[in-house]
């Protein structure tokens, strides 16, 4: 009897541990140290968001974790901090600036590419998956839109959020649009910007659709690889890691293509239709896409040897993971099968063994080791890694907020 109090003893605390939170609070102010009220705060990649009292104040309580804090207010340059939550209340406070952009300086010329241009925008950031084709933007009159004619560059940029409404997912998604570029010589896409989601009302019977798409879309996803890697249950959450080992001529090649294209950006690289795509995870929502060379004459060996989670995995505290590797990661989920899309769009799926057919594969390739993790699947430096086949298949339109909670956990 004494040893099974003591187990219900340990088991409580572990239920408490599990579901503390911390107190994250400050004060929003512009220049001259006057309050904000009504000021949006915005935990970016989740479902957590407040608002300002009459004297500026907020407060979230958020887990440990590492988190993007943006904070917006209409009339005013929206602006994000990076902030770790340990164990510890922590106070972040921010001072506004007003835009410089007033409605009585905009003069609005017609465009004629505008339609095209917006068309663009939609394949290379919501995507074309089944679930992009039920997502609408809901104000994209908001977006700005710069065309270099010399350099063929497609540049995109918002003050205010793209709001974007997810019919296959329920979400209500608001994208802070910081900049996406598009350049069509080199069929590069980048992008980088903060989102926030919003649950849409629905029927009980919408709600319960929605909930197995979330979970479909999230199951396979790289953020549930991450979680499962962090938490030791590869083989149980339907995942096989493989090792592809490339020849030197191919990773030269896509080490220049990076290094001339990328520079200075915190980038991810994602597969776009009909080129060759790279991708990281989305919780820095930052992309970059790199053209497939029209003839690469080099060679990839598979090796079907599992890749065991305890050579791969290490911990750096008892919040954070990391990895490093040679070569390539062939991540396998076994549990879904791909998209028909995926094939019929991407116009090159990932080359595999013919007993992997319609198998979900993707590729990570290692950039700047090591990469590190959290519990949730977010990547504390998603620049560290490279993605290839689905998940750079899946953008905006297939994301779920890193709050998340698969059924059944």
């Amino acid at each position: 009897m004494k040893s099974l109090l003591f187990f219900i003893l340990l088991l409580a605390c572990y239920v408490v541990q599990a579901q503390q939170t911390i107190t994250l609070s400050g004060t929003i102010k512009d220049k001259n140290g006057e309050p904000l009220p009504g000021t949006g705060v915005y935990v970016s990649d989740y479902k957590i968001a407040t608002s300002t009292d009459d004297k500026g104040r907020y407060a979230l309580r958020l887990k440990a974790g590492n988190y993007n804090i943006l904070v917006q207010l209409l009339g005013f340059k929206a602006t994000n901090k990076n902030v770790v939550i340990n164990n510890q209340p922590v106070n972040l406070n921010f001072t506004l600036e007003q835009s410089e952009t007033q409605l009585s300086d905009v003069t609005i010329k017609p465009d004629p590419n505008r339609l095209h241009y917006l068309n663009t925008f939609k394949t290379y950031f919501i995507g074309l998956t089944e679930n992009a084709q039920k997502c609408k933007m809901l104000n994209s009159e908001i977006l700005r839109f710069d065309y270099d004619n010399e350099k063929r560059t497609l540049t995109v940029q918002s003050d205010e959020f793209l709001i974007i409404e997810n019919k296959a997912l329920g979400y209500k998604i608001k994208y802070l649009v910081k900049e996406f570029q598009y350049d069509y010589k080199t069929r590069i896409v980048y992008y980088e910007g903060y989102p926030n989601y919003e649950d849409l009302p629905g029927t009980d019977n919408q709600k319960k659709k929605w909930a197995i798409r979330r979970s479909e879309a999230y199951n396979g996803s790289s953020q549930h690889f991450f979680s499962a890697l962090f938490n030791n249950t590869i083989k149980e959450e339907g995942f096989i890691i493989n090792k592809l080992i490339r020849n030197q001529v191919q990773e030269n090649l896509a080490d220049s293509i990076i290094q001339a294209q990328v520079g200075g950006f915190t980038s991810t690289l994602l597969t776009l239709p009909g080129t060759h795509q790279f991708g990281s995870p989305k919780t820095t929502n930052t992309a970059v896409t790199v053209s497939k060379p029209k003839q690469s004459k080099g060679f990839a060996a598979l090796n079907r040897a599992e890749i065991l989670t305890d050579t791969l995995v290490h911990r750096y505290n008892d919040q954070i993971k990391k990895i490093d590797f040679t070569n390539v990661l062939y991540v396998i989920y076994t549990k879904e099968r791909e998209s028909s899309g995926f094939k019929a769009r991407i116009g090159m799926p990932v080359n595999r063994p013919s007993e992997l057919n319609n198998t979900q594969i993707s590729l990570i390739n290692m950039t700047s080791p090591p990469a590190y993790f959290y519990k949730n699947g977010s990547v504390y430096n998603p620049r560290a890694m490279l993605y290839e086949g689905y998940w750079a298949w899946e953008k905006i339109a297939d994301s779920v907020p890193m709050d998340y909670i698969p059924p059944g956990k």
